[in-house]
């Protein structure tokens, strides 16, 4: 007979192994038996979630012993699809539920992924924390510093497992270059150049839906949550992205999955200070968020202003060349994650050295891909795949109660980075940041929306 997990977790701990120090004692208590069936609940079926993060979650339900069985949107007509596509994929009836309230009111639920838009994400992990769940969340993780404190707080008295969807945190050659950097073999980081860049009027478009959709067909003021309200918008309910305060546009939406590799490969958990501009340059199409900005970063020890690195961001809608590319430089030369090589480019060659009596400092040339690199995670899904990867490590992660690749903090870091760009964007201030009261500050004072 199936042990339930509701049971199994009254049960004594003193078998369990391979625990991570530091978990409280709630998580403890939350420890899962390996033949348990996790019973997962989607919060948000959105596009994102019907796509890669579904796929993903399909292909390890099985061997993880994973099961959707509920998921909630406020929107009827993508409610009852989610309820249609999900019944058909696992094969039973899944259960629909007209909001959060509802979902969290039936013990069935263990687990939930939530897909939802953007400045929600961080409201709704404090729901399902508070609800005594393990949490698959994209990014980005909060909009606000308040909602990221929030969300935060509640992850860490809940004792849950919580995943961020940051997925390069899954990718072997991601793996591999932390492993290389933190060797000391690279050196120190001394600068970071990324780019997003694409040429699609249509992005984050959804003119289709907007027509479609009517007021009576969702609950706006639940979508609003603690936003200021204003009348019913369907571009603002289905083209969030490109309106703040629902979507910091680029910084939250692109920039999160950069930034965060600066995170972790530099073990510092947010910048010192960040300068930026943009604007809306072609797609007039009355959007709020910009279609192009560059962002200035500096990195360093708070306590030593001699020591750091500068990252440029940039990206834009309006034309893709160069693509997205993300290369870390030092004096050696430079780590390359759009080409996955490690080459002696820009390195201290041998005539500039002699004339300051110092020693040529040119990198080895390899291929970060060739590396021997453990991704910790059980299964050979391909190391192309880092959202199908990183599922699989939320998946492990519930079972063994370990900290998942890209937990709690690395969401509420890459928040602060995002926040402190939106801020400077949107205030043409040099922004720094409060460690004391954990606030953006932009010219001096706290920034809110």
């Amino acid at each position: 007979m199936e042990i339930k997990r509701r049971s199994f977790v009254k049960k004594s701990l003193a078998t369990a192994t391979g625990l991570t120090l530091g978990w409280t004692a709630q998580s403890y208590a939350r420890i899962i038996g390996a033949n348990d069936r996790v019973n997962v609940g989607v919060v948000g079926f959105s596009g994102r979630f019907n796509g890669s993060l579904r796929r993903a979650f399909l292909k390890h339900r099985e061997a993880m012993n994973f099961d959707f069985v509920g998921v909630s949107d406020i929107w009827n007509k993508r409610r009852e699809m989610g309820q249609e596509v999900l019944s058909k994929d696992v094969g039973h009836a899944v259960k629909a539920y007209r909001n959060n309230d509802e979902l969290y009111s039936d013990d069935q639920i263990d687990a939930v992924i939530i897909s939802t838009a953007d400045f929600q994400h961080a409201l709704h992990v404090v729901q399902a924390a508070e609800a005594g769940k393990d949490i698959y969340v994209e990014k980005p993780f909060a909009e606000t510093m308040d909602d990221n404190q929030a969300a935060l707080k509640a992850v860490r008295k809940a004792g849950v497992v919580l995943q961020v969807g940051s997925q390069r945190r899954s990718g072997g050659n991601y793996h591999a270059a932390k492993q290389f950097i933190d060797s000391g073999k690279f050196g120190d980081i001394v600068a970071v150049e990324m780019t997003w860049n694409v040429n699609q009027p249509g992005r984050w478009r959804r003119p289709k839906e907007v027509a479609e959709i009517k007021e009576s067909d969702t609950d706006w003021k639940r979508y609003l949550m603690n936003r200021p309200y204003e009348p019913w918008d369907p571009r603002k309910y289905l083209e969030y992205r490109l309106f703040w305060p629902y979507s910091s546009g680029i910084p939250g939406q692109w920039m999160a999955h950069q930034i965060d590799t600066v995170h972790w490969f530099s073990d510092l958990p947010h910048p010192r200070s960040v300068a930026a501009n943009g604007g809306i340059y072609l797609w007039n199409d009355g959007r709020k968020n910009f279609d192009t900005m560059t962002a200035v970063f500096d990195y360093g020890p708070l306590d030593d202003a001699s020591k750091g690195f500068q990252v440029i961001y940039s990206s834009r809608f309006t034309n893709s060349a160069g693509g997205t590319k993300e290369i870390y430089y030092s004096n050696g030369g430079e780590l390359n994650l759009k080409t996955n090589m490690v080459t002696p480019n820009g390195g201290l060659q041998k005539k500039h050295a002699s004339a300051m009596d110092m020693k040529p400092n040119l990198l080895d040339e390899f291929k970060l891909t060739d590396s021997e690199v453990k991704v910790v995670t059980s299964a050979n899904t391909g190391a192309d795949n880092t959202t199908s990867l990183h599922m699989l490590n939320w998946m492990e992660s519930v079972r063994s109660r370990k900290v998942a690749n890209a937990p709690v903090e690395a969401g509420y870091n890459h928040s602060i980075a995002n926040i402190m760009t939106t801020a400077a964007l949107r205030t043409g201030k040099y922004v720094t940041f409060n460690e004391k009261d954990q606030q953006v500050m932009a010219g001096g004072e706290v920034f809110k929306y």
